[in-house]
């Protein structure tokens, strides 16, 4: 790798994580009270795939511990935001569902956060964001697939 390919990458992860953090911190605030990044992107992720899920795939899905997810679902379900329920063939193993007030919980949430994010993408141009996604999507993908 030469210096200069050495130097973008590095000033482009600069930036990838500055930028995560900056966007974290702010969807964060916006959030409704009580409710936490990690359980937004759950909430939003079983929403979004409208199917049970395993806290195993659901760890996988956002690169996190089992035990950390599981964190997570307790304080959902405390709320009552998810349902979990034992896999009736291996007791060992269990399902998570969103339920309707989660999914109350999440649409509010978007609610709080769509224009934040709007915002951001009318600053800096539909267009420009839309021609940077196919590039970040590749990024993803490929780091993905290294993990």
């Amino acid at each position: 790798m030469s210096e200069r390919t050495e130097d973008i990458a590095v000033t482009l992860f600069g930036e990838l994580f500055m930028a995560d953090q900056l966007a974290r911190n702010r969807v964060s605030k916006a959030l409704p009270r009580g409710m936490e990044l990690s359980h937004f992107t759950v909430l939003n992720h079983l929403a979004r795939v409208q199917e049970e899920r395993t806290p195993a795939q659901l760890a996988r899905a956002f690169h996190v511990t089992r035990g950390a997810m599981t964190n997570t679902l307790a304080k959902l379900e405390w709320a009552g935001h998810v349902h979990i329920r034992p896999d009736w063939d291996d007791a060992r193993q269990k399902f998570v569902a969103i339920s309707p007030s989660g999914r109350a919980a999440r649409d509010a949430a978007v609610q709080s956060v769509a224009p934040l994010i709007a915002d951001v993408v009318t600053a800096l141009g539909a267009d420009r964001v839309r021609a940077v996604l196919p590039v970040l999507r590749e990024l993803r993908i490929r780091l993905e697939a290294e993990d």
